[in-house]
């Protein structure tokens, strides 16, 4: 009878030695997916919160225009005249509009006395990508206000 040169070994031993050289490379692997997780998530949460900022820039944007637009040239319009923008009171409406609701923007009224526009800049804190150096984002909204008459 011959004998087996191999020793006969239990599973366990088998398994602990298969394994034995890959210690530590879970570790990296998991941080590195951590890392990348916890990225994806800043992206997410930021990237909303800098999208809602901008929806509520616009928003304000259009409601100072409509606030403005309503300052028409009163001297004008009463007298049959053309109806037309008064842009001194339409830019100081369209401003108290947006100082009320705590935003800054620019207001201009086109030289047609018909058109005004109102661009609003707010600035988005981040939640997240602070984490990274990221502290703020910039959104500008935009509006513009066209005077009907008829």
């Amino acid at each position: 009878m011959s004998q087996d040169p191999t020793p006969t070994r239990s599973p366990a031993l088998r398994l602990r030695r298969a394994i034995a050289g890959d210690e530590g490379r879970v570790s990296v692997y998991l941080a590195i997916a951590l890392l990348a997780l916890i990225t994806m998530i800043g992206l997410t949460v930021d990237g909303s919160g800098r999208l809602r900022q901008l929806q509520r820039a616009n928003n304000i944007a259009a409601e100072a225009a409509r606030a403005g637009g309503q300052a028409l040239d009163a001297g004008q319009a009463i007298a049959g005249g053309p109806k037309i923008l008064d842009p001194n009171l339409a830019v100081a409406a369209a401003q108290s509009y947006l100082a009320a609701a705590g935003v800054t923007g620019t207001v201009q009224v086109a030289g047609d006395r018909v058109h005004l526009t109102v661009t609003v800049t707010i600035t988005y804190n981040t939640v997240m990508l602070n984490l990274v150096g990221i502290d703020q984002a910039t959104v500008t909204g935009h509006a513009t206000a066209q005077l009907l008459t008829g």
